[in-house]
């Protein structure tokens, strides 16, 4: 079933607590609540009281995983966490997250956001028997370094990270410490925060507000942060990189409320919007976004062109990933699952729609029908990105070039096969000012074809075919 949101697939969050008391692992439910945008799959906590570990995970949401009696039955005081979206490995019960080890009678745990590019040469190093994604390779890689040359977790990561190539932010979990480690060019997020005495990680910091804790500073791209029993303590396991968080954070990923590199997310998404206005004008009556990700961008749309905003679009906010396989004829409705559109606010007028990003099309095409039908009389479709025609190798699930929309299309032929009177998409330096941060701080690779890394050109992901 294609996804109702024509969209990448979410990145995965992570968390990880210390406290001084034995209710890490709902601090880390609450937390993973608070990810729960980033990942849909599975969800699950591994919580040690520092002897020993305990892991419970499964498919489903954060609420569908865990209950009140497998929450009580999770005591310690120190946790990490995982919601997860697949990029590499199947959907199931096996791939859940944090993946386990013992190793020489300890436990280890690992959760993890982003995605490996030299897989490969792990698995012919540790054994592909052993794993099926890139997480699993990682953790067996820590725990084959702890067992052959009998260090402990801290040592054996300072030994083995710096042979993990692509986007990982970690946290990991032995009986007795929490690590948080973000790669050298920190592609995705990881916040350090404080809560009382004890110190948290999250993917973003609308994960520590929840749970009330402190944004204390962002894990820097390259560290590896220790939350042990002496307090925090900091490494540099890799040598210096330059510094590449993904831009599509900024556009989609992050939640509005949270702070990313001392960018607020929502401000950062207004401000796209405003820059959109200026650059792609639209003769119409009503601005109307596409929620809940394009609502900052339409706010900053109408602010700079005084085209006033409506709800001309209702959400079904209970509609998430589903477990049940809808009849054909409800695929082929595809969005009217998750949108309705508002007839008396569209009809016989003028819009200007407002949304975040398209990636594959087939849904944006349904939505503008839809809007059609409900009596638009013109609708003038606005992107606060640039076009997506790229794929991601560091975390993203987009497919091959194949399945972008902008791949193989010019703006215009994109605004054919969505029916739309006008289409405009943000120019990426506007995009990245909006942001407010360094040009050269971003990894715009999906946008630009630029990538970071050396990424395998011979991947399926780059074969451009046909286009339906």
């Amino acid at each position: 079933m294609s996804s109702p949101n024509d969209k990448p697939g979410e990145a995965c969050g992570v968390f990880g607590i210390r406290v001084s008391h034995a209710e890490a692992a709902r601090l880390t439910y609450f937390g993973l609540f608070a990810l729960q945008h980033r990942g849909q799959e599975s969800a699950g906590i591994a919580v040690s009281d520092g002897t020993t570990q305990t892991v419970y995970k499964n498919t489903g949401l954060v609420a569908q995983v865990f209950t009140e009696p497998s929450l009580a039955a999770l005591t310690g005081h120190l946790a990490i966490g995982h919601t997860r979206y697949s990029t590499t490995g199947s959907s199931n019960w096996a791939n859940a997250q944090p993946i386990y080890r013992e190793v020489n009678g300890n436990g280890i745990s690992l959760s993890h956001n982003g995605n490996l590019i030299n897989t490969a040469e792990l698995a012919a190093q540790y054994g592909q028997l052993f794993a099926t994604t890139d997480s699993e390779l990682m953790a067996e890689a820590i725990a084959h370094e702890m067992r052959i040359n009998d260090v402990g977790l801290v040592a054996a990561l300072q030994t083995v990270l710096p042979s993990f190539q692509g986007a990982f932010t970690l946290t990991i979990l032995d009986n007795t410490t929490v690590v948080g480690v973000r790669d050298p060019m920190g592609f995705r997020p990881l916040s350090l925060g404080k809560l009382g005495d004890g110190w948290v990680l999250a993917s973003e910091t609308a994960a520590l507000d929840i749970i009330g804790a402190t944004f204390f500073r962002d894990v820097e791209p390259g560290e590896m942060v220790v939350l042990a029993s002496d307090g925090l303590r900091s490494y540099r396991p890799f040598e210096a990189s330059e510094h590449r968080l993904c831009l599509f954070e900024f556009v989609y990923f992050a939640r509005p409320d949270s702070m990313l590199n001392g960018s607020n997310v929502h401000a950062t998404r207004r401000r796209m919007g405003e820059h959109l206005a200026e650059q792609a004008p639209a003769e119409a009556d009503i601005t109307v976004p596409v929620p809940e990700s394009g609502i900052p961008a339409a706010q900053g749309y109408a602010a700079r062109s005084g085209i006033p905003i409506v709800d001309g679009l209702i959400k079904n906010r209970y509609v998430g990933r589903t477990f049940i396989d809808p009849a054909q004829s409800m695929r082929d409705r595809g969005i009217h699952m998750k949108l309705n559109p508002l007839r008396q606010e569209l009809a016989g007028k003028r819009v200007a729609l407002i949304d975040d990003s398209i990636v594959r099309g087939s849904t944006t095409r349904q939505l503008i029908s839809m809007i059609r039908d409900a009596g638009a009389i013109e609708v003038h479709l606005r992107i606060s990105s640039p076009p997506y025609r790229w794929p991601c190798f560091y975390g993203m699930d987009t497919g091959d070039r194949s399945s972008l929309l902008a791949a193989g299309k010019t703006v215009d032929e994109i605004a054919t096969y969505l029916d739309v009177d006008s289409l405009g998409y943000l120019e990426l330096d506007r995009l990245i000012d909006a942001t407010q941060l360094p040009t050269d701080s971003f990894c715009t690779a999906c946008l630009s074809g630029d990538y970071p890394t050396p990424v395998p050109l011979n991947d399926p992901k780059f074969i451009l075919e046909t286009i339906d």
